[in-house]
């Protein structure tokens, strides 16, 4: 394998780009590199990374709660969803988060995985365990399936996601939710897909060509998709364009990572979010590389572990950092 990674065999049943991450966790030590002066106009020049929670078994899916002014998180495979705020810290808010029965064999990471706050405060969350869409009320905790079939198939794995101005969702499926992944028995549909599902319910099929389509993410125009591979023969951001109803064009590449994953950085392309300004948060192997709205990478932001997704929070004075096993934070400059 590549550069510094090592593998051991607790690892052997995590999804490849979890092992990529652990194998590599380390590697670094918090920190900022700053590539582009141009950096500086989002993150002060002493900005630090601060570690503010650890101990779960995979942090994802960071949302901001601006509403109640509080965090969201999940650990997919605990099947836990934490709130976290500077009063009180994190603490359990929903647990299950995602399946609600007992987890059958055949399933890696029963809960929640990549979430968003829709424009009336409702969670939507791509549910690994139930392998599906679903919605949540934040103040009753009642929960219902907004999609988990494709053409009559069960979906894979959602696994992200996020939501446009129209109330359309975006998603991802790949099979990493599965214990065997591309040769589970319970796959229905052969394929990894990039969807969209609108407000109707209709689900549409945007993209079947990926090996592992991963973390989404949209310009605050509307006017492009951002979807990350977790593809370690092709880590890589790409971006869509959107036309007016929403329908994919072909892609062009945004942001290439080979370079940093054969360094034996830690990780590989997920999550990510998109500032108000079209700056791009994403994360890839070494950290959250920071980018231009045209994608000229200005730094990356390091825990010294992978970097599963991220999001922008308090009135945008925060990137939130979900990274392996704990939850980060770095202040953000805001206009």
């Amino acid at each position: 394998m590549i550069g510094r990674r090592t593998f051991v065999t607790a690892l052997a049943m995590l999804p490849l780009a979890h092992t990529l991450a652990r194998a590599a966790d380390d590697a670094t030590t918090p920190g900022i590199d700053r590539l582009d002066p141009a950096l500086d106009r989002i993150l002060a020049p002493d900005a630090r990374v601060d570690i503010i929670a650890r101990g779960y078994r995979w942090a994802e899916g960071p949302a901001w709660v601006s509403q109640g002014n509080y965090l969201l998180f999940n650990d997919p495979p605990s099947n836990i969803l934490y709130r976290w705020t500077r009063a009180q810290g994190v603490t359990p808010f929903l647990s299950p988060s995602g399946l609600q029965t007992s987890v059958p064999e055949g399933i890696r990471e029963p809960g929640l995985n990549g979430i968003a706050i829709t424009a009336s405060g409702m969670l939507v969350g791509a549910d690994s365990g139930t392998r599906a869409i679903v919605q949540i009320d934040l103040r009753t905790r009642q929960r219902r399936i907004l999609a988990d079939r494709y053409e009559g198939k069960r979906f894979n794995s959602p696994n992200d996601l996020c939501v446009a101005p129209s109330g359309a969702i975006y998603f991802t499926d790949p099979p990493y939710g599965l214990a065997q992944a591309d040769d589970s028995p319970l796959r229905e549909l052969d394929f990894c897909g990039l969807y969209r599902l609108d407000p109707d319910g209709s689900v549409t099929l945007l993209d079947r060509s990926h090996r592992r389509p991963n973390g989404v993410g949209l310009s605050p125009d509307g006017t492009t998709l951002y979807l990350a591979l977790s593809d370690e023969k092709r880590p890589v951001l790409l971006a869509y364009p959107l036309d007016a109803k929403g329908q994919t064009g072909t892609p062009r590449l945004f942001l290439d990572m080979h370079a940093e994953l054969a360094t034996g950085d830690p990780g590989l392309p997920d999550g990510m979010d998109v500032g108000p300004d079209g700056h791009v948060f994403a994360t890839g192997p070494g950290g959250v590389h920071v980018c231009a709205p045209d994608g000229q990478r200005l730094g990356i932001i390091r825990t010294g572990k992978a970097i599963a997704n991220c999001c922008i929070g308090e009135m945008g004075r925060t990137l939130f950092l979900t990274s392996s096993d704990m939850l980060a934070m770095v202040p953000l400059r805001t206009s």
